[in-house]
């Protein structure tokens, strides 16, 4: 089984092209994970979720930002940029082929996922990170802001994370396995079909998780309405005591 997954047109840079598979895994890939993980906060409800928020918010505004653009924003475009110039230099073998293979199809997937995600992080970034800037404020980042723009109708910014939180997972769940090829980590075909396996869980993984932070966003607010609803009750039923006590 050969790793000659797409015919080149042109030739990329050796360098960059070692530097662009490494910076999927660190620092991207990992950041990807761990902003699903924290987000995934949502299931424990508003207060936990903020609380995360807060504890970013809490810094000094001049080193978050400068740890946001060194480490996450810098990386991601540069990554972005050159994934997009390999996509536009490189001719999938896949689809109208007689090279069927797995591998393949998982290469030509994740080149379209990488297509949609540079779409999808110029949208999220533009209407969080930025706007939080501008405005000065962080509540266009905190729960209540999240769970209004997620169960608005016609919820299409559910349905826009919902295809995107699958994508950036699809995307980075099989970089890795494309990574541990490219740097000579995996060279037998076993090898590579048992991270091949790997990648597929993997990207389940994570897709549940980011799936579960958004589920986050609606659920526990209907619980804290129903709870806030059974201590109006309460203190309906507490109140001609205390009329009455006065």
């Amino acid at each position: 089984m050969g790793y000659d997954m797409a015919i080149a047109v042109g030739k990329e840079n050796f360098v960059l092209h070692k530097l662009h598979s490494l910076t999927g895994i660190v620092p991207v890939g990992y950041y990807v994970v761990q902003h699903l993980v924290l987000n995934s906060f949502t299931i424990a409800g508003p207060e936990k979720f903020n609380a995360v928020i807060g504890f970013f918010e809490s810094m000094p505004k001049h080193f978050l930002l400068v740890m946001e653009i060194c480490a996450i924003w810098i990386p991601i475009l540069f990554h972005a940029i050159y994934g997009l110039f390999i996509v536009s230099r490189a001719k999938p073998n896949y689809f109208g082929s007689v090279y069927g293979w797995s591998q393949n199809l998982m290469y030509t997937l994740q080149r379209w996922s990488g297509v949609f995600l540079f779409l999808f992080l110029i949208v999220h970034v533009v209407t969080t990170t930025v706007y939080k800037y501008a405005t000065g404020s962080a509540k266009v980042i905190e729960y209540a802001a999240w769970h209004e723009k997620l169960t608005t109708a016609p919820y299409l910014w559910l349905l826009f994370y919902i295809f995107g939180v699958a994508a950036a997972s699809y995307h980075l769940g099989y970089g890795i396995w494309n990574f541990c090829i490219r740097w000579g980590i995996t060279v037998s075909d076993r090898a590579q079909n048992q991270v091949q396996k790997f990648a597929f869980a993997f990207f389940v993984v994570i897709t549940l998780v980011g799936w579960a932070a958004l589920a986050g966003f609606i659920i526990p607010q209907n619980q804290n309405s129903g709870a806030g609803s059974a201590q109006v009750i309460r203190e309906l039923k507490l109140t001609p005591h205390v009329v009455r006590a006065s």
